[in-house]
């Protein structure tokens, strides 16, 4: 098990970052909340969750602790593997999960692509009591923008996530038009957002 990574990023993706340890590049999936807060070239350590399945063994990296128990959290509950517990954590960060189970928002938690009403309600159910376990993280990632063309990295994302191109784009298209401004994590929320509505 490999519970954490420190070393050169290599390379940062809006799903994803290299970090160099020891001569050897780890590719870990992340949420572009924890991607906005690295550096191509600086030193970054992040704690790390690391999925084996019979044909692929993939590294999901966090900023803090909470975040990687959250995301082990998720997945106790039928029907949600890691890539729908990373668009969780992409569209709602660890308080507004929080607070979206402790209040039974299923509203919020159906903004996320791939939970409908059903299985807003069974992640209520199931992990309303267990959140208060995790620990709350000592001081949250800033939201400061990833660094490169905004529409690119979002669009790629999306099909990282298992949006088609031509669903990923318009809606990549729609969310830019209408804020403007927004940076890449907030551009990413609404354009999941969006395409949860759709879906």
């Amino acid at each position: 098990m490999i519970a954490s990574v420190r070393g050169e990023v290599l390379e940062i993706a809006l799903d994803h970052v290299v970090i160099e340890a020891a001569g050897v590049g780890y590719r870990l999936n992340a949420t572009p909340a924890t991607i906005a807060t690295l550096q191509r070239g600086a030193d970054a350590r992040l704690v790390t969750a690391m999925i084996v399945r019979e044909d692929s063994m993939t590294l999901y990296g966090f900023h803090d602790t909470e975040s990687r128990d959250l995301f082990g959290l998720l997945q106790t509950v039928s029907g949600v593997g890691p890539r729908l517990a990373m668009a969780t954590l992409a569209v709602l960060e660890p308080e507004a999960l929080r607070k979206a189970l402790a209040e039974g928002n299923v509203t919020a938690l159906t903004r996320v692509p791939g939970i409908g009403k059903r299985g807003a309600e069974r992640m209520v159910v199931e992990l309303r009591d267990k959140v208060e376990a995790v620990p709350v993280a000592p001081g949250s990632p800033t939201g400061a923008p990833a660094a490169g063309p905004i529409r690119d990295q979002i669009v790629e994302a999306l099909v990282g996530l298992g949006f088609p191109l031509k669903q990923a784009e318009p809606a990549t298209d729609s969310v830019l038009a209408a804020d403007p401004d927004a940076d890449t994590s907030r551009a990413l929320r609404a354009a999941l957002a969006l395409l949860g509505k759709t879906r």
